[in-house]
């Protein structure tokens, strides 16, 4: 790995998360692509992933602090990726076998207990598995795939580079 301070790659872990967030906030508000209950879950799950690594970069731990870290990125990155993976397996499914559609999130936030709004968020419904946007081929559930494994190889990574605090 190169000789970087383990801080400086978590700044740049954080700062990629707060890219992400700021990429999710453009497709909603300017080009009005409402998110899905996974999309909320990608997004919380980058969110958690994003304070994991600004709070490593605050608190500048040593060996023991990187490896805690790291750890705690790699999981919620992890946490993340696969929800992306749902995502995806759930666009890829033929249209006979799509969930249903289910009430928006701030309905069943209001009217359902926590716990089976947070299940039902993670389940996915028809909503999510609509394509609106793509790149490359891939849909936007592919690519937040793809930040999720390069978040947690970079927390990951840290284990290797605590030598260098």
């Amino acid at each position: 790995m190169l000789n970087i301070k383990a801080r400086i790659w978590f700044l740049l872990g954080g700062l990629a998360c707060l890219s992400l967030l700021a990429m999710g906030a453009y497709f909603q508000l300017s080009l009005g692509l409402e998110p899905c209950p996974l999309c909320i879950s990608q997004r919380l799950a980058i969110l958690l992933t994003g304070i994991i690594f600004l709070i490593a970069v605050l608190h500048n731990p040593g060996s023991v602090g990187i490896n805690c870290y790291a750890i705690l990125g790699a999981i919620s990155a992890l946490f993340g990726a696969s929800i992306s993976t749902r995502h995806v397996w759930l666009q890829h499914l033929p249209p006979e076998l799509v969930p249903e559609c289910s009430p928006g999130i701030s309905f069943m936030l209001q009217n359902f207990p926590l716990f089976d709004t947070v299940k039902l968020m993670l389940n996915g419904t028809g909503d999510c598995a609509k394509i609106d946007w793509t790149l490359l081929g891939f849909s936007m559930p592919a690519w937040t795939l793809v930040a999720f494994l390069s978040l947690a190889a970079l927390s990951v990574l840290q284990i290797w580079n605590r030598h260098n605090p």
